[in-house]
């Protein structure tokens, strides 16, 4: 979902949301790269912390103080609802987890190395979802280079124990990879994939509702808390 669809699902006009949109994707983004605050478009930023950062010093540059005062403040209302959307749409930042993994002086470097590998899908972890799944666990695709090794709960919310733990894992092609990440699919227990009202066009990226899994037991607590604390249901 990108950001004017997700401001339209919570209630903004369609003139509004435009508008907001438009700000960030525009006035906003150029101010940023011509004071040398960013690299790209804020529209493409994933990390709420960054993003803050960022903003906070966009906010303090003359021509958005000057610009936001004219249009009655909208830059920082379309700001504030970008931070929103960053929010909601984007959790687990790679190299924030990687870095809190290597300060942690109660993990063994063994045990870091195989954490790190396993935060961005690879080392044991992924080679034990290979195993288990051998394919995309949706969708039956086998070339394995293009699959991603997922974490059902959470990295943020797992302990180090449940984020080696392959039955806390999925082997799903990018697109369903990314969808459930962010809690735009889910699977019920006899592992029937449910798709969240606020993902439109869930067929045009391959995703179809009632698409099967093979979960065992031990994958349950995981799923679990997925529908629970990932899942968006509304």
């Amino acid at each position: 979902m990108n950001f004017k669809e997700w401001m339209l699902q919570r209630g903004l006009s369609a003139s509004t949301a435009e508008k907001y949109a438009g700000a960030v994707s525009g006035p906003l983004s150029e101010w940023g790269l011509a004071a040398g605050l960013t690299e790209g478009p804020l529209l493409a930023m994933e990390s709420p912390a960054t993003y803050a950062e960022v903003t906070s010093k966009l906010t303090t540059l003359p021509i958005f103080i000057e610009r936001n005062a004219r249009g009655h403040n909208m830059y920082s209302s379309a700001l504030a609802k970008f931070a929103g959307y960053l929010e909601e749409g984007f959790s687990g930042e790679v190299g924030a987890d990687i870095e809190g993994v290597l300060s942690d002086v109660s993990i063994n470097p063994t045990e870091k190395l195989e954490l790190v590998k396993a935060r961005i899908g690879q080392g044991i972890f992924r080679q034990k979802l290979l195993l288990h799944w051998e394919c995309c666990a949706v969708t039956g695709y086998a070339e394995i280079s293009m699959l991603v090794a997922s974490h059902i709960k959470p990295w943020s919310a797992s302990s180090n124990t449940e984020r080696l733990d392959p039955f806390n894992g999925l082997l799903l092609v990018p697109n369903i990879d990314r969808a459930f990440d962010r809690g735009f699919v889910s699977f019920d227990e006899a592992g029937t994939l449910i798709v969240s009202p606020l993902l439109p066009h869930a067929r045009d990226l391959g995703i179809t509702a009632g698409s099967r899994i093979a979960l065992r037991q031990e994958h349950q607590p995981f799923m679990a808390y997925h529908r629970a604390h990932v899942f968006r249901s509304n």
